[in-house]
């Protein structure tokens, strides 16, 4: 037979309390004061880190070609 191991609301609370959902932190750049997400390239001007990575223009031309 089986010896079932307590199972109470206190410990089904505290696994639970890992569960919640944490909001999204936006951060504003400092040069461009420009909105965007932590540790990802900013999409209005390509900047990461101060260092320019994506070509905005390109993918603005890239992105008209195909909505014709």
């Amino acid at each position: 037979m089986v010896i079932r191991m307590r199972h109470t609301r206190a410990h089904t609370g505290n696994r639970r309390s890992h569960h919640a959902l944490k909001g999204n932190t936006i951060v504003t750049d400092t040069e461009t004061k420009t909105k965007h997400l932590r540790h990802r390239a900013s999409l209005e001007t390509g900047t990461y880190r101060g260092r320019q990575v994506l070509d905005v223009t390109k993918k603005a031309i890239k992105n008209a070609k195909k909505a014709n």
